[in-house]
This record gives structure tokens, C-alpha cells and sequence, in this order.
């Protein structure tokens, strides 16, 4: 039988289970897609965890506990949202400890109320750090232009990132720039290099989600050849721009330090559109050294029917033909990256304030309130 994960994981993409819950933990689930799925990390964000704590019975003894405590509904998440990431974090060691630090890494996200706050998300960064007090932690950032100072004053404490809700490739590149700083702050500090981890987070499918709106819009046949093709073109530019910013002597200095590279992770890989293959964003995004975090449903879609087409180094005059043809039928890029930044912001408080409510009542039932 063939192992279409195993082959993926050889071209050089880390496959990484975008989800957590506590029942996943509980039952082995986590352990096994590790053993058998070559699953060797795990990101969170908080619709993820607004889903698992929405299971109650899975967390039913934190909660009584937490409620006898008297502790906040804030504290009460922080604690248990931890618990859940710390206990991945261990699941996922053996994996840290066989890519010496590359892979293994378990993400946990700032408060997303904190996004164009810059202080508070350092503070909450470092905070995190200490609560869940594992080395393969990742601390996740949103990319926002407050965001930005933010990677760089975690990073430079020795704190490993990553960075989120990434659509542009200018801001992109401003992620990369905001990397090099925080590693030469952590260099200048003292900190070891090669304990220090990122990868950045470059959306994919609500990218074409948002552009095949616009397309069906403009309504021409020039346009609606365009739809599905704009996700994967930026997301292949964007590992062009990787390629160039780790290929500099800016980099090359800190690599020579010990310092790993911030790896491009592809994120919202599930299709939204039925009419798209359930894999395309794994077997179009495929390059060495990307991370590519799946919801379940893509694993097991991969592991079923997964075909490797070659890499996407090969395609990147395709993808600015792309790029300069969706100019051409009137789409605004620059506007439609504004807009699903702004949304993925907003969706994740609205999930965050979801999650809040959802456990105050969880706490007032536990003290019989």
C-alpha cells in the first residue's frame, strides 16, 4: 500500500494536524496520526478551540475545579487551553527531538483582541511562553501591522513564533524582515540560536475564496477562467520570496550561528469550493522545507488519493501571468489581502468571545450559580 504522507514528507513538506481538542488527546488520537500519519506538529487557533471546548464533558473536571478556585473566565481559558497544548507539546517531543528542534512544535495564539496592540501581545507572548513551559512551543502572532514589532520583540527574548494570518507578499516580506531582526536581537541577547523556531503562516484557500467572489462579479469569460488560480499563484510567489530573503548574507550570517530558517507553513489548505479537488492546495504547494497544516479531512484525503505533481519552484513566471492576468480583468489585490486580513482579525474574536461565554457558563454551572 502506498504511503502517500511518507512521500509527501520526503519532497520535503512537514505535515502538520491543523486542530486540537482534549478528546484527541484523551484517546490516543494525536499519538497515532504521529506513529502512523507522520503528523509531526500541530497548530490551534481560537475557533479551534472554541469547537473543542464546546465538548464539555471533556473538560468537565477542569472546570469544576477551575470554578471552585474562583478563577476568571479569562484565567479559566488561558489554563485550560494550555493544558491541552502543553500535553501536545509532549506527544510531539519525539518528533522535536528527531529534526533537532525543526519539527515537534505545538502553536498556542495570542489573545486575538490583542492584534493591533503591540505591548500586549508581547506581554501575552511571554507569558504563554512561561505558562505552557515547553521548548517546542510555538507562540502564534497575527501578521498586523502591530504585529509586526511584536514577532521581533518575542523572538528576541528567545521565544520561538509563529506568525499568522499572513495574505501579501509585501507583508510577507515584512514577517521575513521582522524574523532577521528578532534573531539578531536574540543573537545580541545571548540566546541560543538553534533553539529558537518560526515559521510564518500564508493563508491559501480564502484566498481564492474571496477572489472567485470578486470573478463571478465581474462575470466575463476571462474572468471566470481566472477562479481557483489565485491562491496557489500567490502562495508560489510567496516561496520565491523565501527563497530570495534565505539566500542572503544577512541570513547566511545567522544561519552560520546556528539559527534554523523561518519556514513557509501553508495554512486554510481545506477547499472551500466543491468544485476544487479536496488536495489541491497540498499538491500545488508541494517545495522543500514548507510546512503544510491540515485539518484532518486533507490528511485522510491525502493518505487516500494524494498525487505528487512535482515542486512549485518550476512555476513561478505561471504564477506572476496569474497575478498580472487577475489585474487585467479588474481585481484589486492590494484590497482583497485588507479585506481577509480584517476578517480573519475579526473571526477570530468573534470565536475568541465565543469561547469566553461559553466557558463563564461552564463555571457558573460549576459553582452551582
Amino acid at each position: 500500500m502506498t504511503d502517500r504522507l511518507a512521500e509527501l514528507s520526503a519532497q520535503g513538506v512537514a505535515v502538520w494536524l491543523d486542530d486540537l481538542s482534549r478528546v484527541r488527546l484523551t484517546s490516543g488520537s494525536l499519538k497515532k496520526m504521529l506513529n502512523e500519519q507522520h503528523v509531526v506538529g500541530v497548530t490551534t487557533n481560537p475557533s479551534i478551540f472554541q469547537k473543542a471546548l464546546s465538548d464539555a464533558d471533556a473538560y468537565d473536571a477542569q472546570v469544576n475545579d477551575l470554578a471552585t478556585m474562583g478563577v476568571s473566565v479569562e484565567e479559566a481559558v488561558r489554563l485550560m487551553t494550555a493544558q491541552d497544548v502543553r500535553a501536545a507539546c509532549d506527544v510531539e517531543r519525539p518528533a522535536y527531538d528527531a529534526s533537532k528542534g525543526v519539527d515537534g512544535r505545538v502553536s498556542i495564539e495570542v489573545d486575538p483582541r490583542s492584534a493591533h496592540d503591540t505591548k500586549k501581545t508581547v506581554a501575552e507572548a511571554k507569558t504563554l511562553w512561561w505558562l505552557v513551559g515547553r521548548e517546542n512551543l510555538y507562540i502564534k502572532i497575527p501578521a498586523t501591522l502591530a504585529g509586526l514589532p511584536a514577532i521581533t520583540a518575542t523572538l528576541a527574548e528567545g521565544i520561538s513564533v509563529n506568525v499568522t494570518l499572513i495574505f501579501s507578499l509585501e507583508r510577507y516580506r515584512a514577517v521575513m524582515d521582522a524574523f532577521l531582526a528578532g534573531i539578531e536581537q536574540a543573537k545580541a541577547n545571548g540566546h541560543d540560536l538553534s533553539k529558537i523556531g518560526s515559521v510564518a503562516s500564508f493563508f491559501v484557500s480564502r484566498v481564492d475564496t474571496e477572489v472567485d467572489k470578486r470573478l463571478e462579479k465581474i462575470g466575463s469569460d476571462e474572468a471566470k477562467a481566472l477562479m481557483g488560480k489565485a491562491a496557489i499563484a500567490n502562495a508560489q510567489l510567496a516561496y520565491e520570496a523565501y527563497e530570495e530573503v534565505f539566500g542572503t548574507d544577512r541570513w547566511k550570517a545567522l544561519a552560520a550561528a546556528g539559527a534554523h530558517p523561518q519556514r513557509p507553513l501553508w495554512a486554510s489548505t481545506s477547499t472551500k469550493n466543491p468544485d476544487y479537488p479536496d488536495t489541491i492546495y497540498v499538491e500545488e504547494l508541494v517545495a522543500p522545507g514548507v510546512v503544510n497544516t491540515m485539518p484532518e479531512s486533507v490528511i485522510k484525503a491525502w493518505a487516500d488519493h494524494g498525487e505528487l505533481k512535482g515542486t512549485l519552484t518550476d512555476k513561478y513566471d505561471q504564477a506572476r501571468k496569474v497575478m498580472a492576468d487577475l489585474k487585467a480583468v479588474g481585481i484589486d489585490f492590494d484590497d482583497v489581502v485588507k479585506v481577509l486580513e480584517d476578517e480573519g482579525v475579526d473571526k477570530f474574536e468573534v470565536s475568541w468571545k465565543e469561547l469566553l461565554e461559553s466557558v463563564q457558563k461552564s463555571l457558573q454551572a460549576g459553582t452551582g450559580v
